[in-house]
């Protein structure tokens, strides 16, 4: 039972996650619209990017960690389905720290990348999210 309440958890987690990286690019849009002149504009979407940033961080490491928590310590998942699960949580850890990056790159004034770089950016969780779901619930290579 004790294990249902972990699940519960990294799925809470799991969504808060998903939707910060949903949302954070959506900043980094604005923030690459922005025009020279409006500082004031400028450094209320960076206010708003960093604290984001700073919320979704923690999130998203306790998300994993429930997650090998279910994995290794409950043993409840079985199948090489997991394995290309965790690699795809790997490559999304990657695309959070890239976003860490990214927005060190706004507020040191060295981002070169148009809006419309950042809305193609925007739809790497989208995809990495119907994969993980997908993974989850129909299990394939289960053997």
């Amino acid at each position: 039972m004790f294990w249902l309440w972990v699940k519960a958890f990294h799925i809470f987690f799991v969504v808060s996650w998903f939707a910060g990286l949903f949302y954070l690019p959506r900043i980094f849009v604005n923030l690459a619209m922005v025009p020279a002149d409006n500082a004031a504009e400028r450094e209320r979407l960076l206010l708003m990017a960093r604290k984001l940033y700073k919320f979704v961080t923690p999130i998203g490491l306790l998300a994993v960690g429930l997650g090998l928590w279910l994995w290794l310590g409950f043993d409840i998942f079985s199948g090489n389905w997991l394995y290309v699960k965790a690699a795809l949580v790997c490559i999304l850890l990657g695309y959070h720290f890239f976003c860490g990056k990214l927005l060190k790159d706004f507020i040191a004034g060295r981002n070169r990348r148009p809006h419309v770089w950042y809305r193609f950016f925007n739809e790497g969780p989208v995809l990495l999210l119907l994969a993980i779901c997908v993974l989850a619930v129909i299990k394939p290579f289960s053997f």
